[in-house]
This record gives structure tokens, C-alpha cells and sequence, in this order.
């Protein structure tokens, strides 16, 4: 069976998670918490790193950290994980969706200023596939209404944004931005985040809300001389034994990613030569760079994908779709306002992800998409 995602081990996890229990402090914000959160900082020009225990916590934070309350609106695309939507729907906001591009699943930057209230209190925009939103009409418009922009990029890691010459990588854009670490992204530690603060006005209680709204790591930098409750929070810090195996991944991701992206680069090839009409491969805008993370197809119909699915299957291939949108789902539906989202619907319909990770070969590509020619050959579709 070829799986569609296999965590990668690069060898030295096991190394680092004792190097943190020998140093005696495995809770949060120790050691390898400090060194990740400093790494990712200089590599991809972040102002604050906060590691979490996933991109949810992360996001629940930058909700906490706008102050989102009842009644308060926030616009993000449906095509996207429940995280992204719950944690603002935790602080009582409406959430408005704005639907996908026509020519890919990430949220269409034309379609979000009519969607714009005198109660929206924060968009929040999603890097699909690691593919960046084009984020410079975007905070234009964000910064005419005087309305912050968070970035959800879970799969978004050391991928970048190219504007006039300028290359600035992705979570750098917004007031606030979430990373996700979970085993199926690139970088991973088995469950995982990050939030990043680049606004610096919000560092300080950023820190707080992370330390269960006390002033404990004011404490320990010896800022202060006792530390107690200030504001609200949650434990959203990982164990520093999570934070030493994300070290491992960090200082090894050229490795991973060089392997990523030409894992991606040969499905692309593959599927170019066989020249079909009868499927959609991923786009590409070219202000965006491509991390690997996700490699899809868009298929005709519903129907064919699941067909698809099947037959992949049988022959010992795991391939699956992705999300539901949030505007149709069984929680949110009488929530919705009732617009009709024709592109988000049409991607959760047609979108089918091909396994793609480290270890994957050549080899096992190849059988993978001659299994996918056979399919249309033999099928006749």
C-alpha cells in the first residue's frame, strides 16, 4: 500500500528530545522551544514566534489577541479546516465566508471587500496548498478599512510571496499569523504550531495569553520579581520534548523541502506529458513560490473523483479528497447567510490529493499515475 502521507523522521528527534530531558526542564518554553521559536524568526523574517500545541491553539490566540467578541464579524474563506473558522466562532463572531478563486481553492481576494461591514473586525485569509493569497491588493484593502488580516498557513511553511522584485515569505504579511506542525505537513511534530506576532504593540500580551494569562515568562527573564494572573489565556505551549523534535525538523528543512518540491515537480511532469484534458493540475500564480506541500487534481465531477478514489484503492494507492465547506456543514449551515459559493462547492466536489511525502519514489509515482491513465482509458471517461 502506498499511503498518502508518511511522517518523516530525519534522525537526530530522539537525540534532541534527550538533550532536553537530560537538561532538566521538559515543560513548555524551555531550551528547544526558545532555539525553534528564534530559528524560525531569523530564517523567515518574523517578528515573534510563539510554538503551540497546534495551528488551532494558534489561532484561538490571535482570536483572543483582537479582541473578538459576540456580535463581531470576520470574513474567511469556507474552503478551508474547521480550526480556522472555530476559533474566532469561540469568541462569538459571525462568521462571513467568501468563496474560492475560479482557477484555485485558496479564497478569492475579489470577492472579500463587499463582504465588508461596519462589524468586520478581522480578516483572515488561508494559504491553500502552501500557495500564496496575493496578499498585496489584499492588505490595501485591509489597511483602507483600518482592518487586521491574519494569515492561516498551516501548510504555508518557508513558501514566499513575490511582488515588484520583493520576496517575503508567507505569515510575514499579517497582524498575526498560525503555522501548523501537524504529521501531515512538512515540517512536522506530530501535533504542533505556531503563532507569529508582527505586530509588536501585541508581543507582550501575546505572551501572557500563552502562559495561561500570567506574566510567567516576564518572570523568568527576570523583567519582573514575581509573576501572577493578568489577563485571560489557556496553556497553549507545548512540552519542550515536542519543541526538541521540531528542532530536528527545522534544522534539516532545506533538505526536506528540496525533496518536496521535486516530488511535486515530477507529478507535474508526469501528468504534463500524458497531456489529458480531462483533468485540471494545480495552479500557480506567479507572484506565488511552491513549498510541495499538496499536489491535486481538480476532476470532472463528483461521481468520477469518488470512482477515481476506488480504483486507486483496489490497486493499493490511499488518495483523498479534502474539505467540506464550512458554509454547508451541519454546525454552520442555518449560521450562513445563504449566498451561494459556486467555487468553493465546486473544488469540495472535484479536488482529489495524491500522496506525496518524503519518502515517496519516482518509481511509485510513475505506478501511481499510469494507474490514473488506466482509469480513464479503461473507463472510457
Amino acid at each position: 500500500m502506498i499511503p498518502f502521507n508518511k511522517p518523516y523522521i530525519t534522525g537526530r528527534e530522539l537525540e534532541f528530545i534527550s538533550d532536553a530531558v537530560a537538561c532538566g526542564h521538559i515543560s513548555g518554553n524551555g531550551k528547544y522551544t526558545k532555539l525553534c521559536q528564534k530559528l524560525a524568526e531569523e530564517s523567515w523574517r518574523f517578528h515573534k514566534c510563539l510554538l503551540t500545541t497546534s495551528c488551532t491553539d494558534a489561532l484561538e490566540m490571535a482570536a483572543i489577541l483582537l479582541d473578538i467578541k459576540p456580535g463581531d464579524e470576520v470574513i474567511m474563506p469556507s474552503f478551508t479546516f474547521v480550526s480556522t473558522a472555530l476559533a474566532f466562532v469561540r469568541q462569538g463572531a459571525k462568521v462571513v465566508f467568501a468563496d474560492s478563486r475560479s482557477d484555485h481553492p485558496g479564497i478569492d481576494e475579489h470577492a472579500i471587500e463587499h463582504l465588508i461591514t461596519k462589524k468586520t473586525r478581522a480578516i483572515v485569509v488561508v494559504h491553500y496548498a502552501g500557495i500564496a493569497v496575493d496578499m498585496k491588493p489584499l492588505m490595501e484593502m485591509a489597511d483602507r478599512y483600518k482592518i487586521p488580516v491574519v494569515e492561516d498557513a498551516a501548510q504555508a511553511i518557508d513558501s514566499f510571496y513575490i511582488r515588484d522584485g520583493a520576496t517575503k515569505a508567507l505569515g510575514s504579511f499579517g497582524v498575526l499569523s498560525a503555522f501548523s506542525f501537524h504529521e501531515t505537513k512538512n515540517i512536522q511534530s506530530g501535533e504542533g504550531g505556531m503563532l507569529v506576532i508582527n505586530d509588536p504593540k501585541l508581543v507582550k500580551r501575546a505572551e501572557i495569553i500563552w502562559e495561561k494569562g500570567t506574566n510567567r515568562a516576564e518572570f523568568f527573564r527576570g523583567e519582573v520579581n514575581k509573576y501572577g494572573w493578568v489577563d485571560v489565556g489557556s496553556s497553549f505551549l507545548p512540552a519542550d520534548t515536542i519543541a526538541a523534535f521540531l528542532y530536528a525538523q527545522l534544522i534539516d528543512i532545506l533538505d526536506i523541502q528540496q525533496k518536496r518540491r521535486s516530488l511535486w515537480n515530477n507529478y507535474n511532469r508526469l501528468f504534463e506529458s500524458w497531456n489529458s484534458s480531462r483533468i485540471q493540475l494545480p495552479f500557480i500564480p506567479d507572484y506565488a513560490t511552491n513549498n510541495g506541500h499538496m499536489f491535486y487534481l481538480v476532476l470532472e465531477s463528483f461521481e468520477l473523483r469518488q470512482q477515481l478514489i476506488s480504483h486507486l484503492k483496489a490497486n493499493g494507492v490511499l488518495a483523498v479528497f479534502h474539505y467540506l465547506p464550512l458554509h454547508l456543514s451541519d454546525y454552520y449551515r442555518d449560521k450562513h447567510d445563504g449566498r451561494s459559493l459556486p467555487n468553493s462547492e465546486y473544488f469540495a466536489d472535484r479536488l482529489l490529493r495524491l500522496p506525496l511525502y518524503y519518502e515517496l519514489t519516482f518509481e511509485q509515482q510513475k505506478f501511481i499515475v499510469e494507474l490514473i491513465h488506466d482509469f480513464f482509458e479503461k473507463t472510457n471517461q
